[in-house]
Formats: structure tokens, C-alpha cells, sequence
């Protein structure tokens, strides 16, 4: 690295072995890409490591293409996320309206390693202001969640004699639609899927009892925790009428 970017450069407090590997991996990208600014974000910036954590780094790109890189960086997983700006915006709307504000939280809460324009400050109050709003999904959208999720549990009860291992992987996917459900009917984004039975736990108490007692329970267990994560979110156990919105398409 150039003395010029070194002075350009700003360098979080990190323990020394993510440290060096941040200078390691902001090298590569300078020497790979035409930077605007560079963010490093996750659980090491935020001082929460675990013993496989790695490093998430959010490139803005001068150029007009994106590029996921992932390698590493002295030894330390890098995550390394490349788009232009017109890029971002479009993430920001469009993970906001899935309820997984994931580019706005990584841009926000991140540390600014590198900024050679004022554009990276103006995407940072942008996605402050994607994490301020409310989660609210269309009714519609919702309603449609909750017959997928009612539907899987009715699905994995079908066959629950005759394939139980079949039974209890659609039963696995039924809890997590049904838990999914419940955070953005509620006005919740969804956490990282490490956050999910935690932060749940945190905003009700029964309902994250329950869905942390039934991804550890016994088999036999689990259907009758199911059953109670069911009611305590979609309400339904299966098949229930509904109608979506009239959708004009075009031609």
C-alpha cells in the first residue's frame, strides 16, 4: 500500500490478528478496484468476534458493476460485498421491503476505512434512514406468508408416520416461516438468523421459550411445541381461504 492511501486510510482498534488482517484485505481491493469507499462492518468492528468470525467489508464501486469476493485475508474469512451506488440504492428499497435491512445496517453501523467522496456520508444518512422506518409489508404480502407457513406445518403433518425425517426437515422450515412471520406482522425487521431466537426471546417471552426449546427438543417433542409456536404466530394449522389483490400485468 502507498504511503498516499496509507494517509487516506482510517484503521479501527482491532485485536491485532484482525487488524492486520483488514490492512491485508483493504490492499487487495485498492489494487483490484476503482474505490469510492470502503466500510468494514460485523460483529469483530462491533468488538463481538466469535471464534469464526469474519470480516464483512462493503466496497463503493467507481464502476459500474458489482462483485461479491470472498478469500482470505492473513488467515481471517473476508467477505468482501463490491457495488456501485445506483447498486445500493436499489439494495437499500429492496431488502427494506423483504423486512432484511442488510446493506443499510452493514453501511450505518460500520467503520469508515476509506471515503474520497461525500457520497459515502450521503449513502450512510441514507441508510440511517432505511433502519428509521417502520417495518410495515403490505397486507397482501403478509396474508401470503402466513398461508406458506400454516401450509408447511400442515404439509410436514401429512406425512409424519409414513417419512418422519422428511417430516421433521419441512416441520424445521415451517417454525422458521412461522417465526419470520411473526417479527414482520408485528413491525420487526428480521434479525441475522444468529440474532433470531435471541432478539425473539427478548420481544416475547413465551413465543422465544418455545421456539428455543424446539430446535433442541427430542423429535417426539417437537410437534407439540410446533403446534404452540403455530398459535402464538399464524394462528392457522393448514389450509385456510383467502384471495390476493388484483395484480395488473402488462401487455
Amino acid at each position: 500500500m502507498s504511503i498516499q492511501t496509507d494517509e487516506e486510510c482510517r484503521w479501527p482498534d482491532l485485536p491485532e490478528r484482525y487488524s492486520i488482517a483488514l490492512r491485508d484485505a483493504v490492499g487487495f481491493i485498492l489494487d483490484r478496484f476503482d474505490v469510492v469507499g470502503i466500510v468494514a462492518s460485523g460483529t469483530v468492528l462491533r468488538g463481538e468476534p466469535d471464534p469464526t468470525s469474519d470480516l464483512d467489508i462493503y466496497v463503493v464501486n467507481r464502476e459500474s458493476f458489482r462483485q461479491r469476493v470472498q478469500r482470505f485475508s492473513r488467515g481471517v474469512p473476508t467477505e468482501i460485498f463490491v457495488n456501485p451506488v445506483s447498486a445500493i440504492r436499489g439494495y437499500f428499497r429492496k431488502e427494506y421491503e423483504d423486512s432484511r435491512p442488510i446493506t443499510a445496517h452493514m453501511l450505518a453501523t460500520g467503520f469508515v476505512i476509506l471515503s474520497r467522496s461525500r457520497i459515502v456520508d450521503e449513502l450512510r444518512a441514507e441508510a440511517e434512514q432505511w433502519l428509521a422506518k417502520p417495518c410495515n409489508p403490505p397486507h397482501w404480502q403478509l396474508v401470503m406468508e402466513r398461508y406458506f407457513a400454516a401450509t408447511q406445518y400442515e404439509d410436514a403433518l401429512d406425512i409424519a408416520e409414513k417419512n418422519p425425517p422428511t417430516a421433521l426437515l419441512i416441520l424445521n422450515q415451517a417454525v422458521t416461516s412461522m417465526i419470520n412471520y411473526w417479527y414482520r406482522s408485528n413491525g420487526y425487521f428480521i434479525p441475522r438468523s444468529k440474532e433470531l431466537l435471541s432478539r425473539l426471546a427478548c420481544l416475547n417471552e413465551s413465543l422465544g421459550r418455545d421456539a428455543q426449546r424446539f430446535f433442541v427438543a427430542p423429535p417426539e417433542d417437537r410437534w407439540r411445541l410446533a403446534k404452540s409456536i403455530a398459535d402464538q404466530t399464524v394462528g392457522v394449522h393448514g389450509f385456510f381461504e383467502w384471495e390476493s389483490g388484483r395484480q395488473p400485468m402488462p401487455g
